[in-house]
């Protein structure tokens, strides 16, 4: 397991002024619609719920089981790509990347619960999120996950899907998707990538903060900003490849590399996450399928499409309504060239899509802009996205992607 009890010697801390950019440009809304005095506003304070004192003594977060078949396992890689040198941090040499592995596993096999994240990533992340004091670094740290550490791999060849966080969110936000993959039957390939989340531990007692932040609020709005974050989505879709080249090569860096189905492989993420898996796509003909969660497309689709290969958005109902505030879905839309699907999530918000809402729920943290429950979130998520991998990867026909369902209401099928 990583140590991250030194923080890396470029600190970056949320003050007042680089939350209201990092706000306005790429977090909670997108680039073009958040205005400075809606930047600028503090985040929320739990509308309803425990206290501080009373959550840190009595709770204990969890995230959901898989609804799949399988026991899940996982394992935790260190990736260096010596063949570039990091973008944000050019002296401190090659690009590094954390991959958590989670894979269908043998029932009954592996360690302890895989640990949720480091109490320090806690810090930073509560820290960032404006709950720094109002609820305990190792609440979050010790939340209750479900895959086992370095579990018997289960029998067979299994798709493989990598995932990639929003920008200045650890990887750890993703797990309750990476778990529900993996318990469906798929490998997942959960990537940090360094210097562009508020902490992520690294080897040598490292945790490494948001450099790629301090670029974005560095710039003026507008153009200038908008051309970081492409070139944050560029970059992590190099991350993906290099990672594919890397488990599933002639020589794989990862031991259990042989379960890897390689000829099925999908691609999702949230916010730039999502806009760097349409961006692998592009530049990757081994990615069959791909989803973007509610990210704008800095870096847009390109102009003779995905080779026919599908991809599915799942957005905010708020901003990503055909016509709406980001127009980079509209464009991005009629760029598909294949299979494809345009959902919006009423009485969603953008982090609907990860964990913080399943988990916030859990302690009555709720968002008057964003009312959709936690659990419901969750369930959102899973379903969805693991229909699409379940259709694209699997060649399971699913009902649930043909139209509107009465089961979720608040998933609506756009145009």
């Amino acid at each position: 397991m990583v140590n991250s009890r030194t923080v890396t010697s470029r600190p970056f801390t949320l003050r007042r002024r680089t939350a209201a950019a990092l706000f306005a440009l790429a977090l909670p809304l997108s680039l073009p619609v958040v205005s400075a005095q809606t930047a600028l506003a503090a985040p929320s304070a739990p509308s309803a719920g425990p206290s501080p004192s009373s959550a840190s003594r009595t709770a204990q977060l969890e995230l959901p089981r898989p609804t799949g078949p399988y026991a899940t396992g996982r394992q935790t890689l260190h990736l260096t790509d010596k063949s570039r040198r990091d973008p944000w941090v050019p002296s401190a040499g090659a690009r590094e990347l954390m991959v958590s592995m989670y894979y269908p596993a043998r029932p009954g096999t592996g360690g302890r619960v895989a640990e949720y994240m480091t109490t320090e990533e806690a810090r930073l992340l509560l820290e960032s999120q404006g709950y720094a004091g109002v609820f305990p670094p190792e609440l979050l740290s010790s939340t209750r996950a479900n895959a086992r550490t370095d579990a018997r791999p289960a029998a067979g060849r299994h798709p493989l899907v990598v995932l990639s966080p929003g920008f200045s969110l650890n990887r750890a936000t993703l797990t309750l998707l990476a778990e529900e993959l993996a318990g469906r039957g798929y490998v997942v390939a959960l990537i940090d990538h360094a210097y562009e989340s508020v902490g992520t531990a690294f080897p040598g007692d490292r945790t490494l903060t948001c450099v790629a932040c301090e670029k974005v609020e560095s710039v003026p709005d507008g153009k200038e900003s908008k051309a970081v974050l492409a070139a944050v989505a560029n970059g992590r879709a190099d991350d993906v490849s290099f990672v594919l080249d890397r488990l599933t090569g002639r020589h794989p860096v990862w031991k259990d590399a042989g379960m890897i189905d390689g000829k099925r492989i999908g691609t999702a993420g949230h916010s730039i996450g999502g806009n760097s898996a349409a961006r692998a796509m592009a530049y990757d003909s081994r990615i069959r399928a791909g989803v973007n969660m509610d990210g704008t497309f800095f870096a847009p689709v390109p102009v003779g499409g995905l080779d026919g290969r599908p991809f599915m958005m799942l957005g905010t109902d708020s901003l990503h309504r055909p016509g709406g505030e980001d127009k980079s879905w509209d464009k991005g839309w009629k760029r598909l060239d294949g299979w494809k699907r345009w959902l919006t999530v009423t009485g969603s918000g953008h982090f609907t899509f990860i964990d913080l809402p399943v988990l916030g729920g859990q302690l009555g943290v709720t968002d008057p802009k964003a009312p959709l429950p936690g659990k419901r979130s969750g369930e959102i998520t899973r379903d969805y996205v693991g229909a699409f991998f379940d259709q694209h990867l699997r060649g399971i026909h699913q009902p649930l992607l043909d139209g509107p369902s009465s089961a979720n209401p608040e998933v609506d099928f756009q145009p």
